[in-house]
């Protein structure tokens, strides 16, 4: 069994409705966000990959784009900014071209948050 994870950054905007910190959070403002994606499998016997990671960097462009210097509040189908919701986001955009996909996490280095999401068949 193999884990194959790629990573990429992304800086948007946001606002965010929260009970502390709420008036900060309920202004515009902004984040760098690194995403790593993982899948798992089994190498497949012709190829000895996993998946093809040019594909998966194909797919993680596509995805970055979407998201790379957005208002994220106006980002459809995502919900409220939050980690949380980015996950469950770029899981369901990947999902359907990465059967394998593992697991998606969404950090923010300036303040050490870190967010899983193992999909809905973990729950």
């Amino acid at each position: 069994m193999y884990e194959l994870s790629k990573q990429f950054i992304f800086d948007a905007a946001h606002t965010l409705d929260r009970k502390i910190e709420a008036e900060s959070s309920r202004r515009i403002h902004g984040h760098t966000y690194l995403a790593e994606v993982t899948i798992r499998g089994h190498a497949d016997p012709a190829t000895g990959m996993v998946m093809d990671v040019g594909l998966l960097g194909r797919l993680l462009d596509s995805t970055r784009d979407a998201l790379d210097h957005r208002f994220l509040d106006d980002v459809p189908d995502l919900g409220p900014a939050t980690m949380e919701n980015l996950c469950a986001w770029i899981w369901r955009r990947l999902a359907p071209a990465c059967p394998a996909l593992h697991r998606v996490s969404i950090s923010r280095a300036s303040n050490h948050d870190r967010c899983t999401y193992f999909g809905p068949e973990a729950a």
